[in-house]
């Protein structure tokens, strides 16, 4: 048969390259250096050289497999989970924790200097354990054989999560990042859901650790039998687990147990199972308490708390402040927040069901007056707001991204309206994953407050 060429066709080489790395990128990837361009190899850290195999050439850069260690880096460290070879949820366990936190720190602090011309200075990393952090997880529930449909396969249940670059499951027994009494739950919560006669119509489920207690969520593709219910209630009871049924992507039934809360600064924060909460708890509370410092709150204060949540950041500052506002662009989080406030007694903390992206100008709370600001937005940033932060003119300024890029570029309309950047942290709140998380602090010049310069 004829083949005839396409721009689009993708061309591999398999190439065979002998490089040494000299720097390990956000991602974990090594990066070195051949024929002039970076070459980024998974698996590879700095002073290692290795045999690779190029999976990838572009003009500029280009991407390679690991064949052959030809030395070790002293920061190799062993991995600890099992599956970390094929499971794609991790991608750092083979480098030292020092390694991970430094390059990522790094790569936060260029990105900012690239975009801004600012050269913050390194800061001391916000962490908390390296495994057994995580309190939530998302499994998928496969049956072994299945090619067209999950009713195809023959096999037993496979509960995991997904290959590198696979849609294929792999089978998690252990999952040394979850924490201990989520991952004790693995093998048990897969032999439970392997004995009910819907095993076939299963679509995923969901862990979560809140502070008193596991939940799960079982997301099925038909109505379970009762027989299926009596023994699911049976297995929470036994392992002191609440349940919530989801026939769909919209609706929760809880089945046993109770309302899950999660404790911040000395409150009680309900939260329904499928709402955001920070993962890693241990970092969530340096997160809250550095926030609070940098924000210098007194009695006399309004501060204003964007893209709010349910009120993790929100109930805090309530605690300090004359007055907080939340806004929030989901429904059910503004909810919890009013309902988390009113169970704790704060009647100075009121919140906002509003789009952050649409005209902020126009929004009922924007009227107001505040002379201190958090925000924390998703990944997306906070372009649609930046703008009304500057006109409020608030003393303090303290940003929390999940994102550098967008921090990066956010941060440059507060420096072009005469803020300073006067701190910045890296939170490592995903430990063997390329996440960044971060934090900074941005004064106005008329703010009198001391606090060290980065």
């Amino acid at each position: 048969m004829a083949q005839f060429y396409s721009p689009n066709r993708r061309v591999t080489t398999r190439q065979t390259i002998t490089v040494t790395a000299t720097d390990l990128d956000a991602f974990g990837q090594g990066v070195a250096r051949h024929n002039g361009k970076a070459v980024f190899v998974s698996g590879l850290l700095p002073d290692e050289q290795a045999e690779v195999t190029l999976t990838e050439d572009k003009s500029k850069y280009a991407k390679g497999r690991l064949k052959r260690l030809l030395n070790t880096s002293a920061e190799r460290v062993k991995p600890q989970c099992p599956h970390y070879s094929t499971c794609g949820g991790c991608q750092q366990q083979h480098a030292s924790e020092a390694l991970q936190q430094r390059s990522k720190a790094a790569s936060l602090l260029r990105l900012i200097s690239r975009e801004t011309g600012i050269q913050a200075q390194e800061q001391p990393v916000i962490a908390g354990p390296q495994y057994g952090y995580r309190r939530r997880a998302r499994l998928g529930l496969q049956i072994a054989g299945s090619k067209s449909g999950r009713n195809s396969g023959n096999g037993p249940l496979v509960m995991g999560f997904r290959q590198e670059g696979s849609n294929d499951l792999v089978a998690i027994t252990r999952c040394p990042v979850l924490r201990p009494e989520l991952e004790t739950l693995l093998v048990p919560v897969q032999e439970c859901l392997s004995s009910l006669s819907a095993v076939k119509r299963l679509g995923h489920l969901e862990l979560v650790l809140a502070d008193n207690g596991a939940v799960m969520v079982l997301r099925h593709l038909d109505p379970l039998s009762e027989t299926d219910r009596a023994r699911l209630i049976a297995f929470g009871e036994r392992h002191q687990l609440t349940i919530f049924l989801a026939p769909d992507s919209e609706s929760l039934e809880p089945l046993c147990g109770d309302t899950p809360y999660y404790q911040i600064d000395g409150l009680n924060l309900k939260f329904g199972p499928r709402d955001f909460i920070q993962v890693n708890d241990a970092v969530n509370q340096q997160m809250v308490a550095q926030a609070l410092e940098w924000l210098a709150l007194t009695p006399e204060d309004r501060v204003l708390d964007l893209f709010c949540g349910m009120g993790n950041f929100t109930l805090p500052l309530a605690k300090r402040a004359k007055q907080v506002v939340g806004v929030e662009g989901v429904a059910t989080l503004v909810a919890n927040g009013q309902d988390n406030a009113r169970n704790n007694g704060l009647e100075n903390a009121s919140f906002f069901h509003e789009n952050l992206e649409d005209d902020v100008s126009k929004q009922p709370w924007a009227a107001q007056g505040f002379n201190k600001i958090l925000l924390d937005p998703a990944r997306g940033g906070a372009a649609g707001v930046m703008a009304h932060i500057v006109k409020l003119a608030p003393s303090r300024v303290v940003y929390v991204s999940c994102n550098p890029t967008t921090l990066a570029r956010d941060s440059k309309i507060l420096l072009e309206a005469g803020y300073r950047l006067a701190q910045v942290r890296m939170l490592d709140m995903f430990p063997h994953t390329g996440h960044i998380e971060s934090m900074a602090l941005f004064i106005n010049p008329s703010d009198t407050g001391v606090v060290s310069e980065t």
